[in-house]
């Protein structure tokens, strides 16, 4: 056999051994719930963002410093009356079903948004009046009003794009076999067992996927969660426990990524959902509320229900926002002036039901709250109750007050509208005021930045005095992992951009 040809063949041949010897490699990924469905339209839990970040790309993303950045936009143009929005879409991008990714499928997945039965998109884009088709590759969002949050908005679950082919197939069970464009693509899902997505070959940014498959798998004990992480049976975990931090540190098979969410941790007060809002005087008098703010001192609960991994804070974003109103500062304790104003009301040992998920950080916080509050004269009763029934009985204003926890969205809007605006979907207490709605409205259609720091102080000033939410902490997104994953993004959404990472 001639030289050249015999060395050829034994390079190809090494090749076509070395392709079938290596491994696929699988990233495994504990999360601390099982998501809820899995269509965009239809979802609202936090943990199924997660997987979400892995399975549909967003026309617009968030970086490290909740900067927004384009993902399956190119750019984008607002009008000169900030009315239209209209976005430039990358090229050559297609749906996990082999279907383009057009400006057709970005207007039939707006749409859907707004109108499919059931759906959680429809008060996120609710100014969006009309979608315009102007060529393949863009469209113009006409809106009803000015909106400052659309960029934020398309930056979550509102700006997934799924298979129109797929959705109209699928109608409302798309969700148990989701078509995007993101970087991987469903497998199968196993309720309360495992979520199995493998890497899509023809994704826009293949290039940045190093992974053959994400296996995401529900473990709600993080006890548990961490065994299986030291044990090697998990590659990341999320949500760490505060009190395992000391653990994985002193651990060098593993590494630890910490970042404040831009959520909060409040208790939501019923103060007019339901007819219970005036069966207890916490909902029925603000004098009450104020005196249970006063008889809670938060870096207390910080230390006792979070082992200090949480910043403290009293607004619906942390401190360090650029949005955070300097007019109200965190109260101090003050279990004098609590007591005294359960005097003036004419209260004495005030009583209520403190309604808590079952998870651990809430139990804690409800137990440090009612120990805090009982100081000043409080008695509260906690009601633990599974996660999904305790917002069932929330939306149905079945409860005094609730301990709830909010995730948070990029913009300050996401964290307030729809829990303090009357008759929001997330408005829980069952507050409402005209002028605090016109000040929610005012500040989510100027685009001015200082105008909209002037409006939230505004708002400040009325809605934390009237406290139909006691906000007390921001959680740090505990993440720890093998040490031999690398290119994690710590972003503060706390989800997990699966982009880039790799095994070392």
């Amino acid at each position: 056999m001639d030289k050249p040809l015999q060395r050829c063949l034994l390079v190809l041949g090494c090749a076509i051994a070395f392709a079938q010897a290596a491994p696929a490699q699988t990233l495994r990924i504990g999360l601390a719930e099982d998501p809820d469905v899995l269509d965009p339209t239809l979802a609202r839990t936090f943990v199924g963002r997660i997987v979400f970040s892995a399975l549909c790309d967003k026309l617009f993303d968030i970086d490290e410093k909740l900067d927004i950045v384009p993902q399956l936009a190119a750019s984008y143009q607002w009008s000169a009356d900030s009315k239209a929005l209209t976005i430039k879409l990358k090229p050559g991008v297609t749906f996990h079903d082999g279907e383009k990714l057009d400006a057709a499928a970005v207007k039939y997945s707006l749409e859907r948004h707004k109108t499919m039965p059931g759906s959680n998109r429809r008060g996120e884009l609710a100014p969006l009046a009309s979608v315009d088709v102007v060529d393949p590759l863009t469209v113009r969002l006409n809106l009803s009003a000015p909106f400052s949050p659309l960029l934020a908005q398309l930056a979550d679950r509102a700006g997934m794009i799924v298979s129109p082919k797929a959705a109209q197939a699928e109608g409302d069970k798309f969700g148990a076999h989701p078509v995007c464009a993101g970087p991987f693509k469903f497998v199968e899902r196993v309720p309360q067992d495992r979520i199995v997505l493998e890497r899509f070959p023809n994704y826009w940014n293949k290039a940045a996927v190093h992974f053959d498959r994400i296996v995401y798998l529900p473990i709600p004990d993080s006890t548990v969660r961490l065994a299986n992480l030291r044990s090697g049976q998990l590659d990341f975990i999320e949500r760490l426990a505060a009190s395992d931090v000391p653990q994985v540190k002193s651990d060098s098979r593993f590494k630890l990524t910490k970042i404040t969410e831009i959520g909060y941790q409040g208790i939501t007060i019923n103060v007019g959902k339901s007819d219970l809002a005036q069966k207890n005087p916490l909902g029925r008098d603000p004098r009450v509320r104020e005196a249970f703010e006063l008889a809670l001192d938060r870096d207390g609960i910080v230390q006792v229900a979070m082992d200090g991994e949480a910043d403290v804070g009293n607004q619906w974003v942390a401190p360090t926002n650029p949005f955070y109103a300097k007019n109200v500062p965190i109260p101090k304790r003050n279990v004098e002036r609590a007591k005294a104003l359960l005097k003036e009301a004419g209260v004495v040992n005030p009583s209520f039901t403190l309604m808590t998920p079952t998870t651990a950080d809430a139990q804690r916080v409800a137990q440090v709250v009612q120990a805090m509050a009982r100081e000043a004269g409080f008695d509260v009763k906690i009601q633990s109750t599974e996660f999904a029934t305790s917002l069932d009985l929330a939306d149905k204003g079945q409860f005094d007050a609730y301990v709830l926890a909010w995730s948070g969205r990029a913009d300050p809007d996401g964290n307030i509208f729809s829990f303090d605006a009357c008759k929001q979907p997330l408005n829980y207490a069952g507050y409402c005021k005209p002028e605090v709605d016109d000040i929610l409205k005012h500040a989510r259609t100027t685009l001015d930045v200082n105008e909209r720091k002037k409006l939230y102080a505004d708002l400040a000033a009325i809605a934390l005095k009237d406290r139909p939410i006691v906000y007390l902490y921001h959680r740090h997104w505990l993440w720890a992992y093998t040490n031999k994953l690398d290119g994690l993004r710590p972003i503060p959404d706390g989800l997990v951009r699966v982009t880039d990472l790799r095994f070392k």
